[in-house]
């Protein structure tokens, strides 16, 4: 299938709006964030990587959402709510809480405040010239947004349990509860569509600040989704789940580089024969609400369209399980259909099979290269960059599943370290910027650094490790960190190897 690259030759950072600078504990959709696109113009950026920006839930993951389709309202920025009329400057003023990291729990519940806060003040008459755009919002996003937000209201009245604790007729879906769940909670419903309205308010204001600026937006999608998720309480029948709602096989890789034992991801598993009798509609209105946000979209685990690790729901460790084939092209062409290219980039880290890059090669996805991945073997590494075959790829000195490139550096085996000073004729004294230097001088049509590279940071900064539950996604920067040295080395460096941004006339 001959389709063009969606890539020109450029560059951009891996940064989650979490970690951005701000008062409220947490970064937001706010000013900080918009200082950060004004940052990578200035630094010759093309993209903005980011993680995917659902509810989160389970350890405060963005990869386990209570919604494939919702926003993260703990994003939502309380100065432009002030700004909005929605709060008061006394409300707006921030109580104290660390800069350099996100303590999620007081966090979550000030930002749950603020925004219920916002919400009384919308229903007693404030903001008035947001009651259109709203009452908007809400008809246009009604396929998933009725469905979330009585999910959210009902986990609300449940203490946050997962649904699949709750009282068998709401577990169930039976018409007559949920019916008495909507009369009974209405108040909550609404103030759930009003918090996700400020949202995707805040981001499209947001967005297309970026693109005005020159900057595009790459956004992540998680292959699965949360057990304990709206989208598998109002859809199961798409889901591998028994009569009760639960699951039988659960989502996972065998044991691996960051890993021994495997990673038990316990995501419940598709049945896609059910999902290939209506012809993926599920699947397709996934990935339009999430192209409607972002302008390329990384799908996290492309493989497990080829092939899943399914492991038996109830294993205490991913080792045991077998390789069961996924939709493939069948999947790729329903979701082509009308369209002449899918913006997607395929991460095919990890085990990836020949016919895994076939299915990518098919429709010209890029893949990714990691350069942390690369030393550790002989010159034939795929990851090593005289051995890219291909432009149309993705290459990363490291993701948010690694350890920053200096973390790295001080912990790898003398081999990997003499390996990484040979090939690129260097001290090792700078090496997240020797790493950044080796991205954007490779073929590769886009070079990402992680923003931790850029600013030379060690482990203390390293934003998730695999397998480990807490303490994971907190990290922050400050603004003093891109100061107009790391501006300017950036902006340099990216114009020296051809990736320089043209900016917007």
């Amino acid at each position: 299938m001959d389709t063009p690259s969606l890539i020109e030759r450029s560059a951009g950072i891996l940064l989650h709006p979490t970690s951005l600078p701000g008062p409220y504990g947490i970064g937001d959709l706010g000013p900080g964030a918009y200082a950060w696109v004004d940052f990578l113009k200035s630094a010759n950026q093309k993209w903005w990587q980011f993680l995917p920006l659902g509810p989160t839930g389970y350890a405060d993951s963005p990869y386990q959402c209570f919604s494939a389709f919702a926003g993260n309202p703990y994003l939502v920025s309380p100065e432009l709510l002030h700004e909005e009329g929605l709060l008061s400057s006394e409300e707006a003023a921030p109580p104290t809480f660390p800069e350099d990291h996100v303590d999620y729990g007081p966090v979550i519940f000030y930002k749950v405040q603020l925004l219920t806060r916002a919400f009384e003040r919308f229903e007693s008459g404030n903001a008035r010239q947001l009651r259109e755009p709203f009452a908007r919002f809400c008809e246009e996003h009604k396929d998933w947004l009725e469905d979330y937000a009585l999910f959210m209201a009902l986990k609300d009245a449940h203490n946050l349990a997962s649904w699949l604790t709750w009282e068998e007729e709401l577990v169930m879906r039976q018409p007559q509860a949920l019916e008495k769940a909507r009369n009974q909670y209405a108040q909550d419903i609404r103030r759930h569509r009003f918090f996700q309205f400020l949202f995707f308010h805040q981001w499209e204001n947001l967005r297309s600040y970026a693109h005005e600026n020159g900057v595009s937006l790459i956004g992540d999608m998680p292959i699965f989704i949360s057990s304990d998720s709206a989208d598998i309480w109002a859809f199961p029948q798409g889901f591998l789940v028994d009569e009760h709602r639960h699951p039988t096989f659960v989502a996972g890789v065998p044991p691996d580089y960051f890993s021994k034992t495997g990673q038990l991801w316990g995501n419940p598993l598709y049945d896609w024969e059910q999902h290939k009798k209506n012809g993926y509609s599920w699947w397709k209105k996934r990935l339009s609400a999430t192209l409607k946000m972002v302008d390329l979209v990384r799908i996290d685990h492309f493989r497990g369209f080829e092939a899943h690790w399914e492991i038996p729901a109830g294993n205490p460790t991913a080792e045991h399980g077998r390789w069961v084939k996924g939709p493939g092209t069948d999947l790729f062409d329903n979701l082509l259909a009308g369209m002449d290219s899918l913006p997607i980039i395929a991460e095919d880290l990890g085990v990836i099979t020949p016919e895994v890059d076939a299915l990518r090669l098919r429709y010209n996805f890029p893949g990714m290269r990691v350069l942390q991945f690369a030393f550790g073997g002989g010159v034939e590494s795929r990851f090593l960059p005289h051995n890219y075959e291909e432009q149309n790829t993705i290459v990363y000195t490291g993701t948010h599943d690694n350890d920053t490139s200096r973390g790295f550096y001080d912990k790898a085996s003398e081999y990997e370290k003499d390996f990484m000073r040979r090939y690129m004729a260097v001290s090792g004294q700078d090496i997240a910027w020797d790493l950044i230097r080796l991205a954007h001088a490779s073929v590769a049509n886009l070079a990402v650094a992680p923003l931790q590279d850029v600013l030379s940071l060690g482990t203390e900064a390293r934003m998730n490790l695999p397998g480990v539950v807490g303490g994971n996604w907190g990290w922050r920067f400050h603004s003093w960190q891109l100061d107009d040295f790391v501006t300017a080395r950036l902006a340099d460096l990216t114009q020296l190897y051809g990736r320089a941004n043209p900016q917007p006339e």
